[in-house]
């Protein structure tokens, strides 16, 4: 059983999909962000950062926070969606490692102030959606290549398609990234990706294109 401390946020369904993904029983605990909820004291205990996702596997007892580690803890943990060896273990790594560098912290700069402070700094505004539209980019001559980022699916592509799906608060049209379109659909299309992204708070549906 794996204690899942969580809210409705890319990072945090990461980890809500790749549970139903492979299986694995857990309990979520809702931290609500709008609320300062992730400064408990309680939750500091479990991620020292303030920051969730973070998790508590009760069969060990080992606390995990950062998405990521998360990530590939569980792929470990049940042999899932991460391949142990050869170059499909390294390009699943590469990618894992391009989204926590580059996809995430560029998007939600985007979120920041595009989104949430639209006008307050436009030369921010500039920036980081240049960079976002960049990686878009990458993504996209990738995918050309590919079916999945690492090649078969897997936590690479967990850890991507929760921020893709936030494109509209990026201002991105998919359509101009007919790959990534492609990609994106066939993960919403998954059961476990559409049971994970309601965690833990139900959202009137997955937005598409």
């Amino acid at each position: 059983m794996i204690d899942l401390y969580t809210w409705s946020t890319p990072n945090g369904r990461k980890v809500s999909i790749m549970l139903e993904e492979v299986g694995l029983p857990y309990t979520v605990h809702p931290i609500d962000i709008t609320k300062g909820e992730q400064f408990d004291p309680s939750f500091l205990k479990i991620s020292p950062n303030n920051r969730i996702p973070a998790i508590v596997d009760r069969d060990t007892g080992l606390s995990l926070f950062e998405s990521g580690a998360i990530l590939m803890y569980l792929a470990e943990k049940t042999g899932k969606l991460w391949p142990k060896e050869g170059e499909a273990h390294w390009r699943t790594v590469e990618w894992l490692m391009w989204q926590m560098g580059g996809v995430g912290p560029m998007f939600g700069q985007v979120h920041h102030f595009v989104k949430f402070n639209k006008g307050k700094a436009p030369y921010a505004e500039e920036r980081y959606t240049k960079e976002a539209l960049r990686l878009y980019g990458v993504l996209d001559k990738r995918l050309a290549e590919v079916e999945y980022m690492a090649g078969e699916y897997s936590i690479a592509d967990i850890a991507t398609w929760p921020w893709v799906s936030r494109f509209e608060w990026q201002g991105v049209d998919l359509h101009q990234f007919p790959n990534v379109l492609r990609w994106y659909r066939a993960i919403a299309d998954r059961p476990a990706v559409q049971r994970g992204y309601h965690v833990p708070v139900q959202q009137p549906s997955i937005p598409m294109p």
